[in-house]
């Protein structure tokens, strides 16, 4: 089919100078469909007429400004606002994505619209006593919350489904786990280490099911009260701490594990963080580490910028692209042995959290969480899902051996 951009001339006349400038970007669109509804119900449709297809009704012109001025956050912060509506988030953030050399100016913003914005990711670096604060401001929004939508096992992570994406969620967490604990080496009797522990789901199977002697740290209260009291109930004994990775001074363990915790650390950290993962590991210990990535070509800009997600949701966090983190890991003196990606696993992943989410939108809201809350939460979802789905991301899981 051929492109059914707008022509020039049917763009309305008197729409204010910073939605012309927009509409002028989008008539840019290659790759999918994106159908706009204007505020006075004019319609225009702008890319190749192939899919995706997605839709975006304005209420107003005020997201063409913020999105102009700031981006992504701009765009974002509109969509919280109500400001427009979409039948599928995910779809149509997904077209531009896949637009983003066309579009550049509307994701990335003006670079005085971000710069406040950048100053405030800066200050959220994870110093120990930053680190806690950005931690609680995530995670510790109340394990009701999370129990809402996550599947039974509270894993928050990639699960992995290893071609079969009819599976139950639950099922391809499982397998997810189990592989970074094979892949790490865990065998009866070793003493493990995971730094990040979250709710426990890791720590129980490496208990249960591998019969190792399991430590774990993590900096948010709500996670650690569940995850002992899960333990607890297993009858599996685990030594699981409120403490900072920094701050481990056990000895050497027989394995690590640390799943999407990297992405937490930020950027100026790196090197700590894999030289404490060098330190507790034995001689010829195996770790796999579980870690979002953002793709090699788009890491030049993301250093530079700050996004969606940095702002409103994991303040201090910073992907590593995967030259990065193999880079970080080699300073260390670990060699990467094995590197596993499953990208469009987490794109179901997100998925069906999204859908689980939604569905739970009540209770929710009878949690204290307001209008904004919920619709910061449903931008984030479907965000992650479009860029894992597009390949602006993937997730991996790396190997590493200490020497």
């Amino acid at each position: 089919m051929n492109s059914t951009t707008a022509p020039s001339h049917a763009l309305p006349v008197d729409a204010p100078a910073a939605a012309r400038q927009v509409l002028r970007l989008l008539q840019r669109l290659r790759h999918g469909t994106l159908t706009v509804q204007l505020p006075g119900g004019q319609s225009l449709c702008f890319g190749s007429g192939e899919r995706p297809h997605a839709a975006i009704t304005l209420r107003s012109w005020a997201p063409c400004t913020r999105s102009l001025k700031s981006g992504d956050i701009g765009f974002a912060e509109s969509f919280i606002a109500g400001e427009w509506t979409t039948p599928n988030l995910a779809d149509l953030l997904r077209v531009l994505v896949r637009n983003r050399r066309e579009v550049e100016d509307v994701i990335y913003g003006h670079w005085w619209g971000r710069a406040l914005y950048r100053l405030r990711h800066l200050l959220n670096r994870n110093t120990r006593a930053k680190s806690r604060k950005n931690i609680h401001a995530h995670y510790d929004l109340g394990n009701a919350f999370y129990e809402l939508w996550l599947d039974g096992t509270m894993n928050y992570s990639s699960a992995w489904f290893d071609g079969d994406f009819d599976q139950p969620l639950a099922q391809a967490q499982h397998a997810k786990v189990r592989r970074a604990l094979r892949m790490a080496g865990v065998e009866s009797g070793d003493r493990v280490l995971e730094i990040g522990c979250g709710w426990g789901a890791l720590a129980e199977m490496a208990a249960v099911e591998f019969s190792a002697q399991v430590t774990g740290v993590t900096l948010s209260t709500e996670q650690l009260d569940y995850a002992r009291a899960r333990l607890a109930w297993t009858g599996q004994r685990a030594d699981l701490r409120l403490q900072d990775y920094r701050d481990i001074d056990d000895a050497a363990f027989d394995a690590i594990l640390s799943i999407e915790m990297v992405e937490a650390v930020g950027r100026e950290y790196w090197p700590t963080y894999f030289e404490t993962v060098a330190r507790l590991l034995k001689p010829g210990g195996r770790a796999c580490i579980q870690s979002i990535v953002i793709a090699d070509e788009l890491w030049p800009r993301y250093i530079q910028s700050t996004d969606f997600i940095q702002q409103y949701v994991f303040p201090g966090g910073c992907l590593p692209c995967p030259s990065e983190f193999r880079r970080a890991a080699k300073a260390a003196g670990l060699r990467v042995v094995d590197e596993f990606a499953f990208g469009l696993d987490y794109a179901e992943t997100l998925r069906r959290w999204r859908e689980r989410f939604l569905g739970e939108r009540a209770r929710v809201q009878a949690l204290g969480f307001d209008e904004g809350f919920i619709r910061t939460w449903e931008f984030y979802l479907a965000y992650c899902e479009a860029a894992f789905a597009e390949a602006n991301c993937d997730v991996v899981q790396y190997t590493l051996q200490k020497p």
